[in-house]
């Protein structure tokens, strides 16, 4: 082969070359040209919020807004953390790896008054629904009749043990403590290891159903329940995130109320979190008043039964609500919500705008 034949071949594979550059080139610039725009708008990002939970039916409202897209609807990621205890959720949200708990007001309240990075955000439910519960047979019918007898209860800083106990001292009666949670409790109770047993929902209404008699319930009727509280860092960094989350939190409130505490798709959802017996759900589930907004005077009175037993040193007051929402969930010249409570615990709850 020549040297003029040489330099033409190379001239053709050069051109071959080329062009199939040029093909290549041109099929990624048309393909990017098509591609659809990415998903991930930074308006579109979900922020996501851990919820540290030891689940109660009083958290019904978390499990309706997650399992009804709420969250979703306001542009949060939320992940249900499960936990064995308000104090394993309190822990966790102290040590910074979860952003929101509920909890009893006494547990926020005595770990914001320690010192605690954390505030309360919302309300969960009103009122208090715990109850002394006793063997049908039992011969405690009045508070004075607790003299001497053992009770059990989770812990002493529990706000219906606390009332309860200044109930009994008004009477006269001391009772021995035995501090129990609701299933080791129960179990104890029918063992007949203790005399009674000062129980919540759905735990009240589970030994209810079996026959145990429910007495002072109106003792604890005037204590506001359950509160949402958020890690004060998150707080800092994305309030407004938080604000969405309550805001969703109030929408489930609404589908409850408008669907009944007792409807089918509620009490699935409450078992399907919680696992308690569904009669007992049902039974249980209209003394659940929810709402978001703050019962200030009645967590204050908690924050000064709490020092006055000892528990804490201070009433952290105001302290404890976050000032990110006042005017939102508290702060309010007047409460916008009306709680409505029946002789049998039933709560109906009206908001006023």
């Amino acid at each position: 082969m020549n040297k003029a034949t040489r330099n033409q071949k190379w001239l053709w594979v050069s051109l071959a070359v080329t062009l199939v550059l040029v093909i290549v080139v041109g099929m990624v610039l048309v393909t990017d040209w098509f591609r659809p725009a990415p998903v991930g708008d930074p308006e579109d990002v979900l922020t996501k919020i851990i919820v540290a939970d030891a689940w109660s039916t009083h958290h019904l409202n978390l499990y309706v807004a997650q399992e009804k897209g709420l969250f979703g609807k306001h542009g949060l990621e939320v992940e249900i953390q499960p936990v064995k205890s308000l104090s394993a959720a309190r822990d966790l949200v102290v040590a910074g790896a979860a952003d929101v708990f509920w909890s009893c007001p006494t547990v926020a309240i005595a770990a914001i008054a320690g010192g605690a990075p954390m505030q309360i955000i919302a309300q969960v439910k009103e009122p208090c629904t715990s109850v002394l519960v006793v063997p049908a047979g039992s011969p405690i019918e009045t508070l004075r009749d607790l003299k001497g007898k053992n009770i059990a209860g989770i812990s002493p800083a529990c706000e219906a043990v606390i009332s309860i106990t200044k109930a009994a001292r008004g009477e006269g009666a001391e009772f021995n403590l035995v501090k129990l949670a609701g299933g080791p409790a129960i179990a104890a109770l029918e063992a007949g290891q203790i005399d009674g047993a000062i129980l919540e929902e759905p735990h009240a209404s589970i030994v209810e159903l079996k026959g145990f008699r429910v007495l002072f319930r109106e003792v604890s009727l005037a204590i506001p329940c359950r509160t949402i509280n958020a890690r004060a860092g998150f707080l800092a960094s994305d309030a407004d995130a938080l604000k969405r989350f309550v805001e969703a939190v109030n929408e489930a409130n609404a589908i409850i109320r408008k669907e009944g505490p007792q409807a089918d798709v509620i009490v699935e959802i409450a078992h399907k979190y919680t696992g308690a017996p569904k009669d007992a759900i049902r039974h249980g589930n209209p003394r659940l008043g929810f709402t978001i907004y703050i019962n200030e005077q009645g967590y204050k009175q908690l924050g000064d039964d709490l020092v006055e037993l000892g528990h804490i040193k201070e009433n952290p007051g105001d302290r404890m609500f976050a000032q990110e929402f006042k005017g939102i969930t508290w702060g309010f010249a007047e409460r916008p919500v009306e709680i409505k409570i029946q002789e049998d615990g039933h709560v109906t709850v009206i908001e006023k705008n």
